[in-house]
C-alpha cells in the first residue's frame, strides 16, 4: 500500500504541483520515506524490535505529514474533501488496486461517470445545468487520501502488535540473554576436582 502510494505521489506531484517547488520535493519524500522506512523497519525485526518499532513510527509520521499535504493542496484550490460517508471512497477501496495505472483508470471513469450524470440532469426539465463534474485534481487528490487513510490504520494495527511483541517476547538482546539462560540451566552440574591440601601436620 505504501509503495502505491509512492507511485501515485510521483505522478500526482509531476502533473499538478510546479516541478522547482519546495512542495513538490516534500511530498515526493514524504511518500519515499514512508514506504523505506517500513522496509527497513522489517529488515531490523529479526535484531532489534527496538528498531522496528523507532522505523515504524517514522513511516507513520511521514504518510501522516503526506496526508496533510493533499488536503493542504485540495482547500487551497477550493476542491473539497471528501467526508468519511462519501460512497466513492469504498468504491475505490473495495478495488483493491495494486498499481498506479489502476487507479488512474478509477479516476477516469469516476470522472466520465460525472459527465454522464450532468448530461443526464441538462436533458431534463427545471433541472439545474450547473455542472457536477468532479475535476481530475479533485479526483486524484481525494483517491491519495483514501489509500493514505487504508494505509495508516495498516500501520496503527502493526504498530499495536509490534509493542505486543516487544512486551511478551523482549528484544534482541532480552531473547538472546533467556536463550543462554535455558542453554546454562539446561546443563549437567559441573563436577569440581578435589585438589589435595598440603599437608600442615606438624611433627612435635
Amino acid at each position: 500500500m505504501a509503495q502505491l502510494i509512492y507511485d501515485i505521489t510521483v505522478r500526482f506531484c509531476d502533473r499538478y504541483v510546479e516541478k522547482r517547488s519546495r512542495t513538490h520535493d516534500q511530498m515526493v519524500q514524504a511518500a519515499r520515506s514512508g514506504v523505506q522506512n517500513i522496509a527497513e523497519g522489517s529488515q531490523a525485526s529479526g535484531t532489534s524490535k527496538k528498531t522496528e518499532i523507532k522505523l515504524t513510527n517514522v513511516a507513520r509520521a511521514s504518510l501522516e505529514e503526506l496526508r496533510l499535504d493533499y488536503e493542504d493542496f485540495l482547500r487551497q484550490r477550493g476542491l473539497p474533501i471528501w467526508d468519511r460517508d462519501d460512497h466513492r471512497r469504498q468504491k475505490l477501496i473495495d478495488l483493491r488496486c495494486a498499481t498506479a495505472d489502476e487507479v488512474a483508470q478509477w479516476v477516469q471513469a469516476e470522472h466520465d461517470c460525472g459527465l454522464r450524470g450532468r448530461d443526464r440532469l441538462s436533458g431534463q426539465k427545471h433541472q439545474s445545468t450547473k455542472s457536477t463534474v468532479p475535476t481530475y485534481p479533485e479526483l486524484a487528490a481525494n483517491a491519495a487520501l483514501v489509500l493514505l487513510a487504508v494505509a495508516c490504520t495498516l500501520l496503527d494495527r502493526q504498530l499495536a502488535a509490534q509493542a505486543k511483541a516487544f512486551e511478551t517476547e523482549g528484544g534482541f538482546t532480552e531473547r538472546l540473554y533467556r536463550i543462554r539462560s535455558e542453554k546454562r540451566s539446561s546443563r549437567p552440574p559441573s563436577t569440581r576436582s578435589n585438589k589435595s591440601t598440603p599437608s600442615t601436620n606438624i611433627e612435635e
